[in-house]
């Protein structure tokens, strides 16, 4: 019943789209707030709003076939487009695809660098162009298409100030005929059978969220988990003793109070990070134009290896003496346990400061500034918890471990992280999936091999022992996992290339498929057999999932056998013959699965919409086998 709602939701959604209801993307372009000037560059903002439940490609498509979003501005003499820049994509796997995607949903903004020549004596411009995307639901695609926008913006004289910015322009704005066609291409072409996007009004953009991501809950819990472990480095771990006693020598023996004062030091914690996490965030624009250079990719990644250099003892990262003296001045009251609570990163910075600078180059590439609040604002509750707990239960200070060089030890596991985080910031530069995977898996080999048996840090008792070994084994389970992914992803990789490739007649050992044409449907008449449409296109990830993953079953196979197996190609609306063929048998999206009896009438209680496993789709065949009177 939800499979075949979502169906019915994506062919209402298909039939709104195709009849300029409501188009999947619109956009609102956005003028800088000080208008443009002659001979200066300005930043022109797009603003993307994605209806639910559809998703686009990225700009930067994980695989080759798929169709990326694009800009393409209308020349005009006088002005120059620079590049666009795209937010980073959210990295999702949805129920057809085996491998994450990389895409954009809900609210997305771009930039655009938009410069009017410096003699422009006219005193304002119209910016014109369109958004190509293709969206896609959790089952199906539908055909490229394109989201106009038009903006009046004016420009100042050079050496003047620029004027009154105009208010924004909705996508769905007619634009009138331009001169001088379109301009160069910013972005790659956003590939065959692209069309335009139905005119309307657009709406106000939806508020995105980077929560969608299923990867986040388990995200926090690291953060949370990295926060309990800061604790345990050589400059905070000392400190809770003494800050614990502090807070008892203010309370004067309230367990109340004592409890208040541990609860505004982890409230002064809390705002100190949260707001270095937004922060970080609010530049993401910024940063994001900065990683589409492979340079800058790896500038980041050899700061992160120096970050981690520090954590190894190579050399040693010191706070100024003017910062520590701040941090460290006496305060009196819960003003004086705030205070400590919002500076204690001052002093802590040698040991945290690695750390928390990787996971803020994370926050700025995310350029989510509730995701960079949230993280920011968990790592400090783990830095806070101890604090907390020994703050109620102040007796317990007695039972903590003393201070040795297991914590020099504890510094070592985020040097592996940094490590690690160096490894992702250079992933775009990797030639796939399988090399990225295998050097993130070596890393965390290594780092389980060090960490158990080869870092010489001792202490007494068999519990460090124990930890130690345990570290060892989450660091190789680590690296099993990431290693089997990889190769998961390569072997996916290659199978789609490869089924991309087959000849339309099939291949020994798979199905014989035969390109659609009305001939095979008057032989299939006359043989008797029943016919199967598989109506596909290049750039539908589902497409390629139902050739890999269900056509290529041995079972389905041997069905296929008993049909006339026709595949219908609708990559290109400029094909001949594919507007027709869409009409006639109303296809919204693909992939479109359609059953017909041998008399040409299609059995469409049968007919489906979207990727289908071979359980699901077994079943069908037999159904339709049944109701054409076939032999099996």
């Amino acid at each position: 019943m939800k499979r075949m709602s979502c169906v019915i939701a994506a062919l209402l959604a298909g039939i709104a789209a195709a009849a300029g209801a409501e188009p999947v993307v619109t956009v609102r372009a956005v003028a800088p707030a000080a208008g443009l000037r002659a001979g200066q560059p300005g930043l022109l903002t797009l603003e993307l709003s994605i209806r639910e439940p559809y998703h686009i490609n990225s700009d930067r498509p994980r695989e080759d076939y798929l169709i990326p979003t694009t800009v393409r501005f209308t020349a005009q003499p006088g002005v120059t487009f620079g590049r666009v820049v795209f937010p980073p994509a959210v990295v999702k796997r949805l129920p057809f695809s085996q491998e994450p995607m990389s895409i954009y949903e809900g609210a997305v903004t771009l930039t655009a660098e938009v410069t009017p020549a410096r003699d422009l004596r006219a005193t304002e411009i119209v910016i014109e162009g369109y958004v190509g995307y293709q969206a896609c639901d959790d089952q199906s695609c539908l055909p490229p298409a394109r989201a106009p926008f038009r903006l009046a913006v004016p420009v100042s004289p050079a050496g003047e100030a620029a004027g009154t910015p105009p208010a924004a322009s909705p996508s769905g704005a007619r634009a009138p005929d331009a001169p001088g066609g379109e301009a160069a291409a910013v972005q790659p072409d956003e590939g065959r059978g692209a069309q335009a996007g139905a005119a309307g009004g657009a709406p106000p953009p939806a508020a995105g969220s980077a929560f969608g991501e299923r990867g986040l809950p388990m995200m926090l819990l690291l953060v949370f988990v990295g926060g309990l472990a800061l604790n345990l480095t050589p400059c905070v771990y000392p400190m809770i003793p003494i800050t614990i006693s502090y807070f008892g020598g203010q309370a004067r023996g309230k367990k109340g109070s004592l409890l208040l004062h541990a609860t505004v030091y982890v409230l002064g914690l809390a705002v100190t990070y949260s707001v270095l996490g937004s922060i970080a965030a609010l530049t993401g624009s910024l940063f994001g134009a900065a990683l589409q250079y492979p340079p800058v990719l790896v500038g980041l990644a050899l700061v992160m290896v120096l970050l981690a250099l520090s954590m190894f003892d190579v050399y040693e990262l010191r706070v100024p003496g003017f910062l520590n003296r701040l941090a460290g001045s006496s305060r009196q009251g819960l003003f004086g346990t705030l205070f400590m609570g919002l500076t204690v990163g001052i002093v802590a910075a040698p040991c945290i400061g690695p750390f928390v600078l990787g996971l803020l180059t994370y926050v700025g590439k995310a350029g989510n500034p509730l995701l960079g609040f949230t993280l920011f604002f968990v790592l400090a509750l783990g830095l806070g918890l101890p604090f907390l707990f020994l703050g109620f239960f102040s007796g317990s200070l007695s039972r903590l471990p003393r201070s040795g060089g297991w914590m020099v030890w504890v510094r070592k596991i985020f040097g592996f992280v940094l490590i690690g985080m160096a490894i992702y910031f250079l992933e775009p530069l990797f030639p796939g999936p399988l090399l990225y995977s295998l050097a993130l898996a070596f890393t965390m080999l290594l780092g389980g091999i060090y960490l158990a048996w080869v870092e010489p840090t001792q202490a007494k008792g068999k519990g460090f022992a124990y930890v130690r070994n345990a570290v060892g084994l989450v660091f190789f389970g680590a690296a099993l996992y990431l290693t089997a992914s990889g190769v998961q992803a390569h072997v996916d990789e290659t199978l789609l290339r490869r089924m991309q490739s087959l000849p339309a007649g099939g291949v020994a050992g798979a199905i014989r498929w035969l390109p659609y044409a009305e001939a095979r449907l008057q032989e299939a008449a006359r043989i008797g057999k029943p016919v199967f449409i598989d109506f596909y296109a290049d750039w539908c990830l589902p497409c390629k999932e139902l050739d890999s993953r269900t056509f290529s079953d041995p079972e389905v196979i041997r069905a296929s056998e008993n049909f006339v197996m026709l595949k219908a190609d609708l990559t290109s609306a400029d094909e001949p013959g594919v507007k027709e063929l869409q009409k006639k048998y109303q296809v919204l999206g693909v992939p479109t699965l359609v059953f017909l009896r041998p008399d040409g009438s299609e059995m469409s209680e049968l007919r489906v919409t979207g990727f289908e496993p071979k359980e699901v789709f077994l079943p069908r065949m037999m159904r339709a086998l049944d109701q054409a009177g076939a032999a099996r």
